[in-house]
């Protein structure tokens, strides 16, 4: 029923709660009554018939315009007549697709609190996240973890590629912040997860509001991968061109290009014949420091849920794609941990603190500028180009000296 589902995609999903409501806080009947004929009208939003919906009101009618248009028209009338008193949602409908109006309290949205101040778990994950980035980079400690507490001292020597990959991360956050200063969004603090595997998944990052439309989210949450991911190219192609400072750098096989299309095509680029299949390889430690924020990017930009990369899908195809798309998503994620442990803790995440749904936006059914929705799908492409494997064989050594 519409009114299930708009219990369900109201912030009470998004870290605010509807409260249990009482016959005071409901809108009353001559309000009701203003608002069909007074607030909405034939120029906007002609009403058909109405639903009561715990202290609100749904209205199913005929929108009238573009949407952002009428959204202000319709708002402004709400403030003339009642104030701040409540609050307009302009929804899509998703049993037939056609556009509703939402109206509720606005004193039904409260914040969510929590038990631990937000800043304390959010020190306490990043805390343990610079442990894991440090660790990553000390490959004798990795393989015992339990002698890092008695040669502490040798995380010293993870410092460069944990720092470098923070930067990436930090990139990234800041370049969500930087947005959401610009379109008026207020964001929680980011909650860095830690990963033996690849030093951090990223952070999860609260809209502590409602974010207006889908242009604004879309570019909200396109600003981090697209920062992330560019100076995580520029650093790769910098570990390509630039010799190791000791002359040794890091020797790994030439099949590990073949984990990433993106890593795996600029290696082919740049070394030439010099990749041979089944042949070790020096390299600069800043390929895989800078690969591995790369990495992180992709993964967020995975079009699942709460991820970056499903804020994305649904800023541009909307809610019921972008819900066909987390479930994709997460099919080939679990599929994919069959032979990747990192995909298996991923899902896990996605299932477990990011699946969702996204919380209402104030309007939902105007599309984004299409410049914005070439910013976002060009994330979702760089996503899938660190994530995908290489598949073109590399110059074999045998033949090479034939």
């Amino acid at each position: 029923m519409c009114r299930v589902w708009i219990a369900l995609k109201l912030p009470v999903d998004h870290h605010c709660q509807l409260q249990q409501l009482d016959d005071a806080i409901k809108i009353p009947k001559e309000t009701i009554e203003i608002l069909k004929n007074q607030v909405f009208g034939f120029d906007t939003f002609f009403v058909t018939s109405q639903d009561p919906y715990e202290g609100g009101v749904l209205f199913k009618g005929n929108l009238r315009g573009q949407a952002s248009k009428s959204y202000e028209k319709i708002s402004k009338r709400m403030q003339e007549k009642f104030g701040d008193e409540y609050k307009l949602f302009l929804l899509v409908n998703p049993e037939d697709d056609k556009p509703v109006a939402v109206v509720v309290p606005r004193k039904t949205l409260q914040p969510e609190t929590t038990a631990v101040p937000e800043w304390f778990a959010a020190g306490a994950f990043g805390l343990v996240t610079v442990f894991t980035l440090l660790l990553r980079n000390v490959p004798a400690l990795q393989s015992n973890l339990l002698s890092t507490f008695d040669n502490l001292n040798l995380l010293k020597d993870g410092l460069p590629g944990a720092a470098l990959t923070a930067l990436v991360l930090g990139i990234h956050e800041l370049g969500h912040f930087f947005v959401a200063q610009n379109i008026g969004v207020k964001l929680g603090v980011p909650f860095f997860v830690p990963s033996w595997q690849i030093g951090s998944f990223g952070a999860i990052t609260r809209i502590r509001n409602i974010v207006s439309n889908r242009e604004d989210l879309l570019k909200l949450a396109a600003a981090g991968p697209i920062a992330g991911f560019s100076l995580g190219f520029v650093l790769l192609l910098l570990g390509f061109i630039l010799p190791p400072s000791d002359g040794i750098g890091v020797v790994v096989d030439s099949s590990v290009f073949h984990e990433s299309l993106l890593a795996g095509g600029i290696a082919k680029l740049l070394l030439g014949d010099v990749l041979k299949e089944g042949t070790p390889i020096s390299v600069n430690p800043l390929v895989i420091w800078a690969w591995a924020g790369l990495l992180i990017n992709a993964i967020n930009s995975i079009p699942a849920g709460e991820l970056d990369g499903g804020r994305i899908s649904f800023a541009i195809w909307g809610r019921k794609a972008s819900a066909r798309l987390t479930g994709f998503s997460i099919v080939l994620l679990g599929l994919s941990s069959l032979i990747d442990d990192v995909a298996f803790y991923w899902v896990v995440l996605i299932f477990f603190l990011q699946r969702g749904p996204i919380a209402p936006l104030s309007e939902e059914i105007s599309e984004p500028d299409q410049k914005y929705v070439a910013f976002g799908v060009l994330v979702l492409l760089l996503g899938l180009l660190v994530c995908l494997p290489y598949p073109f064989p590399f110059t074999d050594e045998t033949l090479a000296n034939f």
